[in-house]
């Protein structure tokens, strides 16, 4: 019997790492509200409009373009920030995320945003309260998990 010797890609390992550390997903996310994980914020970067359609119970709303103007008036220096956008589609939460990387805070960005929240069954706040919706069964089947 011969022994192979595993050849650990370090690059690979590195770029994963690192996406981890700036990255977070919405199941993670919900995870962390749920369980009450205290440290940290959720921006919605979005306008004023995709806000009042809908956003995420608790989430603090602070489109881009006032980030830099607010940020330090709305969240305390050092406090972990999560920013999220309308969805994989759109770049708006990397773009938030920067802006806050910019004034020093540490940041993730949510990926899948906002359209993967709700496609995800998660609750969403609007001026008439909160409501879930029914989950997208090719992105959160019911009673299955995907063990991630």
């Amino acid at each position: 019997m011969t022994t192979q010797t595993k050849q650990i890609d370090q690059a690979a390992v590195a770029h994963f790492a690192e996406r981890l550390a700036y990255e977070t997903d919405v199941s993670d996310v919900a995870s962390d509200i749920g369980a009450g994980v205290t440290g940290w914020v959720l921006i919605d970067s979005r306008s004023q409009e995709s806000w009042d359609q809908g956003h995420v119970p608790g989430a603090i709303h602070l489109p881009t373009r006032e980030i830099a103007a607010r940020a330090a008036s709305v969240i305390p220096e050092g406090v972990a920030v999560v920013t999220y956008c309308w969805g994989p589609g759109c770049n708006g939460a990397t773009r938030a995320a920067l802006e806050f990387a910019k004034l020093g805070y540490p940041v993730k960005e949510m990926i899948g945003g906002f359209e993967y929240w709700v496609r995800e069954g998660a609750p969403v706040e609007t001026a008439d309260g909160i409501e879930r919706r029914l989950s997208d069964p090719l992105t959160a089947p019911r009673g299955v998990a995907c063990a991630c």
